[in-house]
């Protein structure tokens, strides 16, 4: 299997950036997300147990499908939630992570 090698990561935002209109006044499939309302550091931690509670309003989001087709995690090498998964690296990270575990993810 070849090597995988790491392709240029896009600038990802979720909320407000210094030089854009309040999130409220754009036109952006982001609005309608379960987890708009959520803190910027939940959706997109590399911890699962920091993801609960997005992965949480994933279960009920409108645009889950869009969500995972538009940051394509499994091609941008993507750490966070993205259409009901939890993603580090652009690959799924396994449900039932221990706690240990997590703290390892995070250091590395």
């Amino acid at each position: 299997m070849p090597a995988r090698t790491r392709p240029q990561q896009p600038t990802l935002t979720w909320h407000d950036s210094p030089n854009s209109a309040p999130m409220d006044e754009r036109p952006d499939w982001r609005r309608s997300a379960a987890c708009a309302h959520l803190p910027q550091r939940s959706v997109f931690t590399r911890v699962p147990s920091e993801a609960a509670e997005v992965l949480r309003a994933c279960n009920h989001c409108p645009i889950r499908k869009e969500c995972e087709a538009v940051v394509d995690p499994a091609h941008t090498w993507f750490d966070g939630v993205s259409g009901g998964r939890l993603w580090r690296n652009g690959r799924e990270v396994a449900a039932g992570r221990t706690a240990g575990a997590d703290r390892a993810a995070a250091t590395a």
